[in-house]
């Protein structure tokens, strides 16, 4: 049983069964139900490709964790954002296509040829690490995409990330106006873009202040995970001297610094402050609560279904957005002074 079955038992045309299936309003009612009725008793169930063929659109939205050492479901930051993408796209019709990068790396990724084959009408890009050359094909095709994390250029498409460039500034003003002169840094070996900017704007911010960077005070971690943070704070305890405050660059490396400190004899924040970034849910359940910068993935994921909606429907140009972070005191940082308060 197919369409052209169901157009000749009916006594219609082809497109006019196909009107039907995608309700187009220049049909007459009694043909739609009497077309309607000889489905049912038949038990045809149209394909989504029926619909496909009819009105060009899948309304599939293809999903990419970009890049050879990518992020995914183990990362907390954007965990929160792909949920809140995926309730607020689906609000506005769309079902999500996850592509797997594992079984390509060797051959070549090419998400672009994926995307043409499943016919997705768009695509949102995770960024991670090593991001593979096939992304950048992605983003310079016509199909409309929303980069998190990444710079896309191409005339279909938009990208949205947290303004990284005031984040760092946000928790060194915190530090220095309680009383810490003494910063400590803690990145990743192979510093993305983003990881980049938080790096850049926290040696800029210490200069602001007439604060040292002192490179026995600079870490970096292999990794994201908390275990990476660990080892890069067992590191600075190796080195001798410690500063008298830490900020990391993520929450996740926050948290395994804390650990290693804690297993060395220093008291948080009595002898060693420390402020992460992110704010996911674990913060608020350390001990002590972390300090950190705030990212709001709630924004982030639901401005991203909103602009990646308007670029499929051609509402929209090229451009970035960048989303105001938000420093969340708790009670990984103290007062390093007496008398000085925030």
């Amino acid at each position: 049983m197919n369409i052209k079955t169901i157009a000749n038992i009916a006594g219609v045309s082809v497109a006019t069964v196909s009107k039907i299936i995608n309700n187009y309003s220049d049909i007459s009612e009694e043909t739609r139900q009497r077309v309607l009725k000889i489905m049912d008793e038949n038990g045809y169930r149209p394909s989504s490709s029926a619909k496909t063929l009819a009105t060009k659109k899948s309304n599939l939205v293809g999903v990419v964790f970009a890049g050879k050492l990518n992020v995914d479901f183990s990362h907390p930051f954007f965990v929160q954002v792909i949920n809140t993408f995926k309730k607020q796209i689906g609000l506005l019709g769309y079902d999500l296509l996850f592509f797997s990068n594992e079984k390509f790396l060797d051959q070549g990724e090419d998400y672009l040829a994926r995307s043409k084959y499943f016919q997705v009408d768009g695509c949102i890009i995770i960024a991670g690490d090593e991001v593979e050359s096939s992304v950048y094909d992605l983003d310079a095709s016509p199909i409309p995409c929303i980069g998190i994390d990444i710079e896309l250029t191409g005339q279909g498409s938009c990208y949205i990330m947290s303004d990284n460039e005031k984040i760092s500034p946000k928790v060194i003003e915190h530090f220095y106006m309680n009383g810490y002169r003494d910063i400590g840094f803690i990145g990743l070996q192979r510093a993305s873009l983003v990881m980049q900017q938080r790096e850049d704007a926290f040696k800029r911010s210490l200069k602001q202040f007439s604060l040292d960077t002192k490179p026995e005070w600079m870490v970096y971690s292999k990794d994201y995970a908390a275990e990476d943070g660990y080892q890069a704070a067992k590191e600075m305890l190796a080195r001798g001297e410690l500063p008298r405050a830490v900020f990391a660059a993520t929450d996740l490396l926050a948290f395994g610094a804390m650990r290693a400190f804690k297993e060395a004899g220093l008291r948080i924040p009595e002898d060693i402050a420390i402020a992460g970034c992110d704010d996911i849910e674990a913060c608020r359940y350390t001990d002590p609560p972390l300090t950190t910068v705030k990212q709001d993935t709630d924004k982030i994921g639901r401005l991203a279904a909103m602009i990646l909606f308007d670029l499929m429907n051609k509402q929209m140009d090229n451009q970035c957005i960048k989303v105001e972070p938000e420093l969340v005191v708790r009670q990984s940082c103290g007062v390093a002074v007496p008398g000085i308060e925030v």
